[in-house]
């Protein structure tokens, strides 16, 4: 009879195995937080993730009265300082699909609705005249789970259920939020907040 002798396991070897049982267990969690990113509805893609930073509210509010809201189209990205300046947020953002649909300027918040019903605006039934009339609250609603109701007619700091739209010019008009983020920042908001998008 032959035997044969199995050569022992080496230090690499052992290390290497536990660096792959490791990464087996972490696949799960890392799957989890990975986002797969479509490309973009536009032709034009622009890379704004430099832009998607801390500003200071100096440049562009005279006060925090009330807390103040600033959007930056070009960045995609919201922020939020509380009116003693203790709370500052930032959230990446939905922006309108074509600039002829973008408002820039000073607005406020005039409204707050938590589970907002949806209907399209006159111009938006124009182009899709196959759109509901009327969406009340729930899953099917583009506005989210909360929307800010600004002082221009129409435009809203809203939520998505949808949330393949956020960073991406994919609204008509207003400026969509992830759910999670403005039930946030719904509890932060005052009616009076002001409001610039640039």
């Amino acid at each position: 009879m032959s035997s044969k002798t199995r050569p022992g396991l080496s230090r690499r070897d052992l290390l290497g195995g536990a660096a792959a049982v490791a990464g087996i267990l972490a696949a799960p969690a890392l799957r989890a937080q990975t986002i797969e990113i479509e490309p973009d509805i536009t032709p034009t893609v622009r890379h704004n993730v430099s832009s998607f930073r801390s500003l200071d509210w100096r440049p562009y509010f005279a006060d925090l009265s009330k807390g103040a809201i600033l959007v930056d189209t070009t960045s995609r990205a919201l922020h939020y300082w509380s009116e003693d300046e203790t709370i500052y947020k930032l959230y990446p953002t939905s922006v309108p699909i074509s600039e002829d649909l973008t408002r820039r300027g000073r607005t406020s918040v005039v409204r707050k609705v938590e589970g907002p019903s949806w209907a399209p605006t006159p111009a938006m039934k124009k182009r899709n005249p196959e759109w509901p009339d009327f969406v009340g609250p729930g899953p099917d609603n583009p506005l989210g789970t909360h929307a800010l109701y600004l002082s221009w007619t129409y435009y809203r700091i809203h939520g998505t259920h949808d949330t393949r739209k956020i960073g991406r010019r994919s609204s008509n008009g207003c400026i969509g939020l992830y759910n999670e983020h403005i039930a946030e920042l719904f509890e932060l908001a005052k009616i009076g907040t002001q409001v610039l998008l640039i």
